[in-house]
């Protein structure tokens, strides 16, 4: 994935040895060990409501190849997670051939899920050749991918942090200011069981999840990204390809069960007038009151304007349904019969909202990061530093960004 920045390849079963990616582009010379990876692998694994995988896996990263004494080589990076649960599937998921014994074949889709689709795809007899894939449990890689994008964001003074603001249809009612990432309380955010930063609404976000799961339902919910340190005029408008809103919309929407993605006011937009939308540009003034570049009172835009960044925080939202596998299934049809049954079942969580919301993280320093290195290359971290410094100077001297 990526235009010419990072280019990051997944892959992985979800009760295979392990979840695998190459990280391809990172500067040399860059700073990076296990534990920034680990981090996040960690927090992906979190959240009231997850289900029993979560109990048997401890994901942690073996750094393969690219990095050596806590620094990048400049070639590609290769990270595997294993699966501990894989021990308890080896006929399952064998890679060779089973004549004596072949394991059962799953032959009921279930719906919301790729099992239908796939199969139609792919014309395999087997949903498992598809639902193994198409399992969140893939998004380990993407998250460890995304913790490499981080360290590269960090070399640029950006920071990539995500909350939950709903849960099962219960809202955060803490409004914060989109010119403000310091308006959200972030330590909050990572002591919530539900990745929110309103403590007053984890009780009932809790009874939400436990109402659902004694009648066998799963819920949704709303996660929202934040980026900041971010410089004006990364992305582009010159070709859609560049565009970072469509880039960014398109990576936070391919993370499992999201639905919905917008930007800034987004959706609410569309019923405001011009003057209530976009962002007046002003002078800005240091505390002794001297010109200090251009400014905005306010982000509606969320960050983004015309496909490039403004300077402000990027802020953006995902809606991601309920999960589609249910305790109690929902009706389906047996493909090898062809008579009504009850939708196949597999090990789910009843909500994994707060661990969407690491997967968005990831996805958004994904495209960040790749949109940076774009712009200002560098086959070394110096070189990135350097072309980096001499746009902010340029812009500085212009008056349009002070860094």
């Amino acid at each position: 994935m990526g235009l010419g920045g990072l280019r990051i390849l997944t892959a992985g079963e979800s009760h295979g040895p392990g979840e695998l990616c190459v990280v391809a582009g990172v500067p040399a010379g860059m700073p990076l060990t296990a534990d920034d990876i680990d981090r996040d692998l960690c927090r992906r694994q979190h959240g009231y409501g997850r289900g029993g995988r979560m109990r048997i896996e401890s994901d942690q990263v073996r750094i393969l190849s690219g990095v050596r004494l806590g620094r990048c080589l400049g070639s590609p990076i290769s990270l595997l997670v294993e699966n501990v649960d894989h021990g308890n599937w080896l006929p399952v998921m064998s890679p060779s051939p089973s004549e004596a014994s072949p394991p059962s074949r799953v032959t009921v889709p279930r719906p919301g899920h790729a099992d239908l689709g796939g199969v139609a795809k792919t014309g395999s007899m087997d949903i498992r050749d598809v639902l193994e894939r198409s399992s969140a449990r893939e998004t380990v890689g993407r998250v460890a991918a995304g913790a490499v994008a981080k360290a590269v964001l960090r070399e640029v003074g950006v920071t990539v942090r995500g909350r939950v603001i709903a849960v099962g249809g219960v809202r955060s009612e803490l409004v914060a200011d989109p010119l403000d990432p310091a308006s959200v309380d972030w330590e909050a955010v990572e002591a919530s069981s539900f990745g929110t930063d309103d403590a007053a609404r984890d009780v009932e976000m809790r009874e939400a999840v436990d109402g659902a799961r004694d009648v066998g339902e799963s819920l949704g919910g709303v996660f929202e990204i934040w980026a900041w340190g971010l410089c004006p005029g990364v992305g582009g408008y010159a070709t859609p390809e560049e565009r970072l809103d469509g880039r960014l919309m398109g990576a936070v929407g391919s993370v499992p069960a999201v639905k919905g993605v917008e930007i800034g006011l987004g959706f609410a937009s569309a019923d405001l007038v011009g003057s209530q939308v976009h962002d007046a540009i002003v002078p800005a003034a240091d505390p002794a009151g001297r010109s200090h570049g251009l400014t905005r009172g306010s982000n509606r835009a969320g960050g983004l304007e015309g496909g490039m960044t403004t300077g402000l925080p990027l802020v953006i939202r995902a809606a991601m349904k309920p999960i589609p596998t249910l305790t109690r299934p929902l009706p389906s049809v047996d493909l090898a019969t062809g008579q009504v049954a009850p939708a196949h079942k597999e090990r789910s969580d009843v909500e994994a909202v707060a661990a969407a919301r690491v997967v968005g993280e990831a996805m958004v320093a994904w495209v960040l990061a790749s949109a940076y290195l774009e712009k200002f290359g560098g086959d070394a971290v110096q070189d990135l530093h350097a072309s980096f410094a001499a746009y902010a100077e340029r812009l500085a001297e212009r008056g349009i960004w002070q860094r």
